[in-house]
Parts: C-alpha cells; sequence; structure tokens
C-alpha cells in the first residue's frame, strides 16, 4: 500500500468551507478581471456585463460537473475528494480562457463596425470566428483527458473525469452561454429605451 487518506467529519468541514470560499474567490477575481479588461467597450453593452456573463456560464460549468459526480456518487460510489476542488478550480481557469477567447474576437469586432452592424450580428460574426479554434483546443485536451480517464491510474481517474466534463461543459458555455446571455442583456436594455 502506497498511500491511506483518512478525512475525518472535522476536516471535512473545513474541507468544504475552504473549496467553496476559493471558488467564490476565484469567480470574483475572473469578474473583476474581465470587466476591467473591456473596461474601454462600454458600447452598447458595459464592461461589467462581460463579467456577470462569464460568472454565469462559470457556474454552469461548476453545477453541471457538481451534479454529474453528485449522480456518479449515488449510482458508482465515487467519492468527492480534496482534489476535486482542485480540478473545479482548473475548470475555472479553461472555461474563462475560452469565453475570454470569444469575448475578445467580440471587441474586435465592435471597434471594426463602428456602430455599423448590429449588436447581434457581430456577436454571431465573433462567434462564427473562432468556434473551429474553440472545439480544435478542447478536442485535444479531451484526447489527453480520455486516455488519462482508461489508463492513468485510479488515483488520478475521477480528478480527470471532472476535468474533462468541465472542459466539454465549459466549451459549450463559452460559445453558446456567455455570448448569447450578452445579447440578452443587449436585447432588454435596447427594448427599454
Amino acid at each position: 500500500m502506497l498511500r491511506v487518506d483518512f478525512i475525518g467529519a472535522s476536516i471535512s468541514k473545513q474541507l468544504k468551507q475552504n473549496a467553496i470560499l476559493a471558488i467564490i474567490l476565484a469567480i470574483i477575481g475572473i469578474a473583476l478581471y474581465i470587466a476591467w479588461s473591456f473596461r474601454k467597450i462600454s458600447h452598447p453593452i458595459a464592461s461589467w456585463q462581460y463579467g456577470i456573463g462569464a460568472i454565469i456560464a462559470l457556474a454552469h460549468d461548476i453545477i453541471i460537473t457538481l451534479g454529474i459526480f453528485v449522480l456518479l456518487g449515488k449510482f458508482f460510489n465515487v467519492e468527492i475528494e480534496a482534489s476535486f476542488v482542485a480540478a473545479l478550480l482548473t475548470i475555472l481557469g479553461y472555461s474563462v480562457n475560452d469565453t475570454i477567447v470569444v469575448y475578445d474576437r467580440i471587441r474586435e469586432n465592435l471597434i471594426k463596425s463602428d456602430r455599423k452592424e448590429g449588436f447581434e450580428s457581430i456577436v454571431n460574426k465573433s462567434i462564427i470566428e473562432t468556434i473551429a479554434r474553440s472545439i480544435n483546443t478542447s478536442l485535444t485536451v479531451v484526447i489527453v483527458l480520455v486516455t488519462i480517464v482508461l489508463f492513468g491510474g485510479e488515483s488520478i481517474k475521477y480528478f480527470s473525469l471532472a476535468i474533462l466534463i468541465g472542459v466539454l461543459v465549459g466549451t459549450y458555455s463559452s460559445i453558446f452561454v456567455a455570448s448569447a446571455l450578452m445579447v440578452s442583456n443587449y436585447n432588454i436594455e435596447y427594448k427599454r429605451k
């Protein structure tokens, strides 16, 4: 036997609190960074709305990953360990990177458009321009993660599986959730005016 871990109830409670705090702090930091990065683009939506869209997309990624692991725990007795928290934080970083690529293309196309095109058209054009890159990048990561899940051994199997789920869901949310939320916010504000 190479390693044995025991986690008592008090350590488990502290680990849970620290994990939640770490994820919340990471999400707040990411939102602030995005709002700051896009501060020069205030038309047609405010820069803080980019951050809100990214947060909702990140929450989507974490909730789906957690939900799948709850089901795995219920039906296959998979236990969540400390490495799972590291996997969730890795998912946040990967997903926000993909979201920023899409947002950055939207920003570039907004600057180029000189307000001639509609916002929905610009977002659609930006997604089309970045979708192949996002899918190809994610596909290479997915191939590696699948091999680690299948052949990597028991110690990193569920860590890798969590990241695999997060990468798949994160790619989807970066393209279809975060950008769609920005367009929805724009439509809500536009209808108010």
